[in-house]
């Protein structure tokens, strides 16, 4: 039985996700077990996810996944490289494949963007071109002209990630890519190939989505509470205006005085994008300014993203996801999952649950309402 690993966002679960599992049981049959290593409640742009995290994982097990994991929230706010080495870091130890959506649907070119990416002859170019002045997507692009193309476009820049994690770790999980057809960050409507961006603006405008997604997802999101970063955004300020000078030295994304330039801001504009548009420039990326600014608010210091989470949680499973993690255990492949209430990084993990709630557009969860956070099983 082959299994493969997706590791994903679900923001939310639409068609071309299903369409991503599909190809996978048409690929390798209906024995295969599909595994889903999902962000938790805060995605990797530096967002609240508009659902909370057990909901999507139902709609992917009920659209055709066997078992999702949540991505630790460290990596899940992680950069790119970040992101996909902490998925590969937990999906590679049991997972024969890795499917991932790309622009180009070329492995060969992927891995070889990737092992140019490893070179010591890479990371001299980067620096001259960081030098410069440039962002570093744009300084990595420049840097690595052979292969520029491949870093221009979002799905390819996360599948040379993986591909460059898979080659670093010495992974034995090999790349699988599919074609992702439409536009990623496409905010037109077009159900055959939906972006997530253009699905979360029709939700939070009250337009009809349902063509969007899965019939089963449909039916699990159609009631749920939608989450916002405009909803949460009284909550972030007020923690942005009680840090500390050392709290924002301590922040990760902050480098080369960052931190300090973010720090004015917070001290100076009275609201989110005010805060962004102010720090932002030509050099630092809007994205990184986001993800900063989210470890602010829940309380992640550079040093705390840069250390291995110490376990994975499982949100959801099927029989057969039952299997695939009785295996990775008996194995010894899997990262710890269980009862975790002793760890720091549960401590975490709690803080971020009360802190998503109050990102709710109705009214906010009480607080603790992780603890009471049971596996979801079907049948």
């Amino acid at each position: 039985m082959k299994t493969v690993g997706i590791i994903c966002e679900y923001n939310p679960f639409h068609n071309g996700h299903k369409k991503q599992l599909d190809t996978i049981r048409a690929e390798f049959g209906e024995d295969c077990a599909i595994v889903c290593l999902m962000s938790g409640n805060f995605v990797q742009r530096g967002y609240p996810a508009i659902f909370h995290k057990s909901l999507r994982a139902q709609a992917a097990l009920f659209s055709g996944a066997d078992l999702v994991l949540e991505l630790p929230l460290t990596y899940a706010l992680s950069s790119a490289e970040g992101f996909a080495a902490g998925g590969v870091k937990i999906l590679g130890g049991f997972c024969d494949l890795l499917c991932f959506g790309t622009e180009t649907g070329n492995a060969g070119a992927l891995i070889s963007a990737a092992k140019a990416l490893l070179s010591d002859d890479f990371k001299d170019a980067l620096r001259q071109q960081l030098d410069k002045g440039l962002s570093f997507p744009a300084a990595r692009a420049a840097a690595l002209q052979d292969h520029a193309d491949l870093l221009q476009r979002p799905n390819d820049i996360l599948a040379v990630e993986y591909c460059k994690a898979i080659l670093a770790q010495n992974s034995t999980v090999q790349p699988y890519p599919i074609l992702r057809q439409g536009d990623y960050h496409g905010t037109a409507a077009d159900p055959a190939n939906p972006s997530a961006t253009a699905i979360r603006n029709r939700i939070r405008s009250g337009e009809s989505w349902g063509s969007f997604v899965p019939e089963a997802a449909h039916g699990i999101f159609r009631n749920a509470q939608i989450h916002s970063l405009s909803a949460g955004e009284r909550a972030v300020l007020a923690r942005l205006r009680c840090m500390t000078d050392a709290e924002f030295e301590a922040l990760p994304y902050g480098s080369e005085g960052l931190w300090r330039k973010f720090m004015h801001a917070c001290r100076s504009q009275d609201s989110i994008e005010a805060i962004v548009s102010e720090t932002k420039s030509k050099r630092y990326t809007r994205t990184r300014i986001d993800r900063m600014l989210m470890c602010a608010y829940l309380g992640i210091t550079k040093e705390m993203l840069e250390q291995d989470a110490p376990y994975t949680r499982v949100l959801a499973l099927n029989d057969k996801g039952r299997s695939v993690l009785k295996q990775a255990r008996i194995c010894g492949s899997f990262p710890h999952v269980g009862e975790v209430m002793d760890d720091p990084y549960w401590d975490l993990e709690q803080r971020a649950a009360d802190l998503y709630a109050l990102f709710c557009e109705s009214a906010p969860a009480p607080a603790g309402s992780e603890t009471k956070q049971r596996v979801f099983f079907k049948d």
